[in-house]
């Protein structure tokens, strides 16, 4: 096999962390939580973290295994939804007292459920792509301005499909656009705040690991899973 076909423990153990996040956030989702006057989903706890977890692969190990994960975390995304759908419509016992409840938690409605993993696949393909072009850019320079301005484009553009998805039609347009503006600034400002720990663990993936790759020549189609 040849080298840049194999995966390293801290690629996997990122994988594996990211995947836990996409399907916890679509778990804590279901709860809305108070913020001072802003109200916001208990998702935002931590959804953002599959973000910093994207910049980092992206950074560390390029586009192509940025891929691999978020194809991986789509699919494990989609297995506990389905799986949930399944658990929902099986017949409860009797003497079981916990059903509406359980349902209101796995029995996403099959129109969420869409646009959360839509939006999932499109935001997160965005943020790896400016990601990795603005690396090339800036010979690899900057990395705290290219993870927030490729946060930025990712986050907005799952704001901008979630939301009109999931909602469009149940309530005005100007509430949709002010959460996906709040989910945005939001979302943002963690990965912000958190900037110092993921400068951090970038460089010392990067010393431990031995390697920092540079996407040129590559081919930025999202269907190339193979390609890693």
């Amino acid at each position: 096999m040849k080298k840049e076909n194999l995966v390293s423990v801290p690629f996997m153990v990122l994988g594996i962390v990211f995947c836990v996040c996409l399907v916890a956030a679509n778990l804590l989702e279901t709860k809305v939580v108070q913020l001072g006057p802003i109200s916001v989903t208990a998702g935002l706890i931590v959804f953002p973290i599959s973000y910093i977890i994207n910049d980092c692969i992206a950074e560390v190990w390029g586009f192509r295994k940025a891929r691999l994960i978020i194809w991986m975390g789509f699919l494990m995304n989609f297995m506990v939804v389905a799986m949930g759908q399944l658990a929902v419509a099986l017949p409860a016992a009797p003497f079981w007292e916990g059903e509406e409840s359980f349902n209101f938690v796995f029995g996403m409605a099959p129109r969420i459920a869409v646009a959360s993993l839509t939006a999932f696949l499109v935001g997160s393909f965005i943020n790896a792509y400016v990601m990795s072009r603005m690396k090339v850019a800036s010979h690899g320079k900057n990395f705290s301005a290219r993870a927030v301005l490729s946060t930025i484009a990712g986050e907005g553009a799952d704001s901008l499909i979630f939301f009109p998805l999931a909602f469009g039609g149940l309530m005005s347009v100007s509430e949709l656009a002010k959460m996906m503006l709040v989910q945005v600034v939001l979302k943002t400002l963690y990965e912000v705040i958190v900037l110092p720990v993921t400068v951090r663990v970038v460089k010392y993936i990067k010393r431990v690991d031995d390697t920092d790759v540079y996407d040129e020549h590559i081919s930025y189609n999202v269907l190339r899973i193979k390609e890693i």
